[in-house]
């Protein structure tokens, strides 16, 4: 499945771009029979192990969200700037900041018999070892996470194994739901910050928009390889009859609901964390401007002339 650790390879491909070039549009959600209640859904959420897997990429967020700012050569920030957006990531990239939202879109995105079937395949084996691995993909570290995005960390395969690796990845819609809620959270981001700068966000949000559309295609292809590599090496483990159980529920109907509905949680989760980290850094960005006229106000103001002694 779509697992948050993909994020910190975007980082570390350089998309510092995103928080210029970003989409307003969250991930697309599917028209569904009938939606269930939060309950219900929550339950779901539990057995997919969805909070496991992003509390786990949360803690490194503001280091990345930091590199973000300071690869944007075009405007450096100072030191006092891009301490302040550390704090703004550490305040807004928690896992409370995301559950709400992505819980409400999990729902809105499931029907009664997605559930059920979707219940039932995540508590066979086959289910069972498929979001354990996901959880362990999670948990990986930056370093070797950037090891197996780059092809020097791998497991054994064979053309068997490669060719339901490629079809797993494709199913799971990897390299696009990346790229999606890159770009969403990156909008969120701007945007926030214009609002906390009292920036009229209206233009922001036009110029990041066509920013986007103009490189999405090519950030999915640059994602389509490590995803791959991912998905391989996260499922080594699994048998050849578990990947095949595993791409057969993906393909079905439910499967493919319960995609689009897992990852409609995420955009959601991930664009409110974006946005409150782009309302805190701009409130504090407003914050050091005004201190800094202030001072420089202070500079121009004529020192008192000593008055000589008699």
């Amino acid at each position: 499945m779509y697992n948050t650790r993909m994020f910190r390879f975007a980082f570390l491909l350089g998309l510092a771009a995103i928080a210029n070039a970003a989409t307003a549009s969250a991930v697309a959600a599917n028209v569904v029979a009938e939606r269930v209640d939060i309950d219900t859904a929550a339950q779901l959420y539990q057995a997919a192990a969805i909070r496991e897997q992003v509390r786990a990429s949360l803690g490194s967020m503001p280091a990345h969200i930091r590199k973000l700012f300071q690869g944007n050569t075009s405007t450096p920030l100072s030191d006092t700037q891009l301490a302040a957006v550390n704090v703004a990531a550490v305040r807004a990239f928690r896992i409370d900041v995301f559950e709400a939202p992505a819980l409400s879109a999990f729902a809105a995105n499931l029907d009664a018999d997605t559930v059920k079937k979707a219940e039932a395949f995540l508590a066979t084996d086959a289910g069972k070892r498929w979001v354990a691995a996901d959880v362990g993909l999670a948990s990986l570290s930056d370093e070797d996470a950037q090891k197996i995005m780059d092809g020097d960390m791998t497991a054994a395969s064979t053309p068997q194994r490669t060719a339901l690796y490629e079809k797993l990845e494709r199913a799971e819609r990897s390299s696009e739901s990346t790229v999606q809620i890159l770009l969403t959270m990156g909008t969120a981001v701007a945007l926030g910050t214009a609002v906390g700068s009292g920036m009229d966000p209206g233009p922001v949000e036009e110029r990041v928009r066509k920013s986007s559309e103009a490189s999405r295609q090519t950030l999915e292809d640059s994602m389509r390889e490590p995803s791959r590599r991912y998905v391989a090496y996260g499922y080594r483990d699994l048998s050849d009859t578990d990947l095949r159980h595993v791409l057969s529920f993906l393909q079905s109907t439910a499967g493919k609901q319960y995609v689009s509905a897992y990852l409609a949680s995420l955009g959601a989760g991930f664009h409110a964390m974006g946005r409150r980290c782009g309302e805190q850094l701009g409130e504090s960005m407003r914050e050091l401007a005004m201190a800094q006229l202030a001072t420089e106000s202070v500079d121009r103001e004529p020192q008192p002339t000593a008055k000589p002694h008699p």
